[in-house]
């Protein structure tokens, strides 16, 4: 059962509480550490993108398509919406002969505030390209065309593209395809739902492909893990807590969302998920940070640079600090 991972206080006393779940597995699965249920199965969203990837590049996807680096990491972002990730998305789109038009994650408002207000006031609609999930649906657009697959219905389980991303994201956590359930996710895809333990499997062999058994694989992970990690803007964006705690680590801490405050970290052989229980976004980078405080993975300079970005504090409208944000670990 989950347990109370944060306290949220105003005027000394608690207010609100935030359960949570968390694994911790190293590149061999051995279970290192776990708060509540590590074995607990989820939807993994987003986080599991960057294994959705794989059979793209298995494929020789990248020499195909002359596919870059920065392209790579914007196939398994969720990113923020911002000038970049729209050039980004037109970019992959054109190299494959496609439009936006194909892509079927559907409109949605930037995940930038900024950005969101700029499109409301030119009186510019939100659109696909928009849409956090648009590098992924790029990649998927971008197999099925290797495949030479029909592109109606990509999204759909069936489609040669789904089944290949489902086979990819079982093998990285270890687990038979039958073993690994399927829902919808936020874009219309298949979206995948197993344990915690071994999401943090994955992300611990991510982490260390020379030592995660991938096999023929083994290249096109760490392909996949050097380009997180080399632009992290790309993998989320301003101000987000997977791209600051990159930047902060200078890429010793891959970092990655999920939706309904779904995490994964990996570092030097560790794999760490977490899953907030209430699905709370405002939950993630106080989590995320005493989680890795407790595991002595970062300095106490880093700690305090998060801080910096991410104040474990309360403040009301006028700017009074009313409140505290407390880890019980």
């Amino acid at each position: 059962m989950s347990e109370i991972l944060l306290q949220y206080t105003r005027g000394g006393k608690v207010e609100s509480r935030h359960r949570a779940d968390i694994a911790v597995v190293d590149v061999n699965g051995k279970n290192i550490w776990e708060f509540g249920e590590s074995a607990r199965p989820m939807f993994w969203r987003s986080a599991a993108k960057p294994f959705q990837l794989m059979p793209f590049l298995l494929r020789g996807g990248i020499d195909a398509f002359g596919i870059t680096s920065e392209e790579v990491a914007f196939m398994v972002s969720s990113h923020s919406g911002e000038a970049r990730h729209v050039e980004l998305a037109h970019n992959i789109l054109a190299k494959i002969g496609l439009t936006i038009d194909a892509l079927d994650c559907g409109p949605a408002k930037p995940m930038n505030s900024k950005v969101a207000k700029e499109l409301m006031v030119q009186q510019k609609p939100y659109e696909a390209v928009h849409n956090a999930c648009s590098g992924k649906h790029s990649g998927m657009l971008a197999l099925a065309t290797m495949l030479k697959a029909v592109i109606e219905g990509y999204t759909e389980l069936g489609h040669p593209v789904q089944q290949l991303m489902h086979q990819a994201v079982a093998d990285a956590a270890n687990l038979r395809k039958d073993q690994v359930d399927t829902g919808i996710d936020g874009c219309g895809v298949p979206v995948f739902y197993l344990p915690l333990c071994n999401m943090a499997w994955a992300y611990a062999r991510l982490s260390k492909p020379e030592q995660g058994c991938w096999g023929e694989g083994e290249n096109v992970v760490r392909t996949i893990r050097d380009a997180m990690l080399k632009y992290p803007q790309v993998v989320a964006g301003s101000k987000r807590f997977d791209t600051v705690l990159m930047d902060i680590t200078k890429g010793r801490i891959l970092a990655k969302i999920g939706a309904e405050a779904l995490y994964c970290l990996a570092t030097d052989g560790l794999g760490i998920t977490f899953k907030i229980d209430d699905g709370s976004y405002r939950a993630v980078a106080p989590a995320g940070i005493a989680i890795l405080k407790k595991l002595d993975l970062i300095s106490e300079a880093e700690h305090q640079e998060l801080l910096r970005h991410f104040p474990p504090i309360l403040k009301n409208h006028r700017g009074d600090v009313i409140g505290t944000v407390e880890s019980t670990l």
